[in-house]
């Protein structure tokens, strides 16, 4: 892959150099409530910037129809990118309609533009590749030079991220190197013991991951909602915990296949239970039981780890060497059901491991918890991305950036 490096180095003065990023933060109205992806590309902004480079920044937010969709604007990420670098960022009210062709052609150089979100566009995300050409046309119309950085979008086969590149001169940001060079510490020449933390609500979407990485670590630590499938494929009851019945023979596969390669496979012994599912919104007071997870009551259900799991997998994480997290361990979002996750975080901080956190859930758990970002080896900003890369799949945006 061709670097932002070479690229300044060929001269970008007066250039328009179009950067597909991911602002895709979260938002509480129109409130950023986490800007770590926006902080995350603000470094390769910045240079392109500081080059001479006309910076024209596109990104999608959430999943609107294909339709602009006032709700997904990413005006707030463009007002908080303008706050960031500490100069005015223009923003266009459309992707490439007439608001993108003027606000890209009154750009000065060293100046930076945002377009609208690129998905109320339907050619962003079509299947069909004569629609997604069609836009990725009208994109490579607004500039003369592609940078990809949006690293948790690269596993989508999208105009912006996949289509796009083709048509102009392409190099990779600083956060996809800095991305690939973490990843490839996770499957090439990995330093031992090498312990994986897996949780999030499904187990379907760990899966693939899974497969692939009983191939390669030591251990396994399982928690959060995705837990009570493997639990309840081993026998027990799990009462009206989040289930998914049509993976209990995977699960069970996957038990029977640690065991023959000698991978520690380790399932919560102790878990927080409630009949009640508790109030995000005013974090109101819980009261849980802490029960055996052969022991939980068949009218409850569990939402985070409990305290002797905690101390087990705090022990498991201690004396490894590589350490890769990904899904925070019960409903991290309320006080109440914080403890498991902080207790991974905790240990991932304590540990002289090189710690990886997968993005995600679990990236935005580090920082509403409160744990300072520099404590860990790497925090991904593409939690879907960065498990493909591990299944060993072929990402699109990362293909197309190869020479």
């Amino acid at each position: 892959m061709k670097t932002i490096d070479e690229l300044i180095g060929e001269g970008l003065t007066g250039k328009r150099v179009f950067v597909r990023a991911d602002l895709n933060v979260p938002l509480d109205g129109a409130v950023i409530t986490d800007d770590g992806r926006i902080r995350a590309v603000l470094p390769t902004i910045k240079r392109l910037a500081e080059a001479g480079a006309k910076v024209i920044v596109a990104s999608h937010l959430g999943r609107p129809k294909g339709a602009p969709d006032p709700a997904f604007s990413l005006a707030p990420a463009a007002d908080r990118l303008g706050e960031l670098l500490g100069a005015p960022v223009a923003f266009a009210t459309d992707t490439v309609g007439e608001s993108a062709r003027a606000t890209v052609a009154a750009l000065a150089d060293g100046r930076v533009a945002v377009l609208e979100n690129l998905r109320f566009n339907a050619g962003e995300t079509a299947k069909d590749d004569a629609e997604r050409a069609a836009f990725a046309d009208e994109l490579a119309a607004l500039a003369d030079v592609y940078v990809g950085d949006g690293f948790g979008a690269v596993h989508r086969k999208h105009a912006s991220v996949y289509d796009l590149p083709a048509r102009l001169p392409h190099a990779a940001g600083g956060l996809i190197a800095t991305e690939v060079g973490v990843l490839k510490k996770l499957t090439e020449d990995v330093k031992r013991p090498y312990v994986v933390v897996l949780g999030g609500a499904k187990v379907s979407d760990k899966l693939g991951v899974i497969d692939h990485l009983l191939e390669k670590a030591d251990r396994i630590l399982v928690g959060g909602g995705m837990a009570y499938t493997f639990l309840k494929a081993q026998g027990h009851e799990v009462g009206i915990s989040l289930l998914q019945e049509d993976q209990i023979p995977a699960c069970q596969e996957y038990l029977a296949r640690a065991k023959e390669r000698g991978v520690e496979f380790l399932l919560p012994v102790d878990v927080l239970v409630s009949a009640e599912f508790p109030d995000l919104k005013t974090k109101a007071p819980a009261n849980p039981s802490v029960v055996a997870t052969d022991a939980i009551p068949a009218d409850q259900e569990g939402l985070d780890i409990g305290p002797k799991t905690r101390e087990l997998y705090a022990g498991r994480l201690a004396d490894a060497a590589t350490v890769f997290w990904n899904g925070p361990m019960g409903v991290f979002e309320h006080p109440t059901y914080a403890e498991g996750t902080k207790a991974i975080a905790q240990a991932l901080t304590d540990s002289p491991a090189f710690t990886v956190v997968g993005g995600g859930d679990s990236a935005a758990a580090v920082r509403i918890l409160g744990f300072d970002e520099n404590a860990f080896g790497h925090i991904s900003t593409g939690g879907g991305a960065s498990l493909e890369y591990l299944e060993g799949k072929t990402l699109p945006g990362l293909a197309a950036l190869e020479d």
